[in-house]
């Protein structure tokens, strides 16, 4: 496993990759105990996470740029990052939207908000995947890995409310 530092106006972003993907990238001040082999390696996965992060603290459009994931989580988390994943920049979709995406799948529906939450409270790849988008049915700003402060700023960022590096 490789691991690199990214410094970011929200504080330093640790990352993870094996292979030819990347396994998380997250707030160090938010993960503890996390494994590391071979820091400050930079892999191809790992530039390219670099380039993304690059693209989106400049206000640039980070999409353009592939970075190839490997999100170790069970199917039901796949299937709720894959909707996650498709939020677009500087919109914001509640749990319960996602709940209602996945009814398609399943011949009963049900309410999955609740595993939604948890779902998505368990992105291993922060930012990438945008959970920071996911607002509770009423708007507000509920859970995030990263801390609500920076959930909003990030929010505010993509609103265009601050300056791009």
């Amino acid at each position: 496993m490789a691991y690199y530092e990214y410094e970011s106006p929200l504080g330093t972003i640790g990352m993870t990759s094996k292979g030819d993907y990347l396994t998380s990238l997250y707030f160090v001040d938010q993960k503890e105990g996390q494994e590391i082999v071979e820091a400050r390696q930079l892999t191809r996965p790992i530039k390219a996470a670099i380039q993304w992060l690059d693209l989106y603290f400049a206000g640039e459009d980070p999409n353009a740029v592939v970075v190839p994931l490997d999100l170790a989580v069970t199917n039901f988390r796949q299937r709720v990052l894959a909707v996650v994943a498709q939020v677009p920049y500087g919109k914001r979709i509640s749990y319960g939207d996602i709940s209602q995406a996945l009814q398609a799948d399943v011949s009963e529906p049900k309410n999955f908000s609740q595993a939604v939450g948890g779902a998505v409270g368990h992105n291993p790849i922060l930012l990438i995947v945008p959970c920071h988008r996911i607002v509770g049915s009423d708007g507000s700003l509920t859970g995030y890995a990263g801390g609500l402060e920076r959930k909003k700023w990030l929010l505010d960022f993509e609103a265009g409310k601050y300056e791009r590096m």
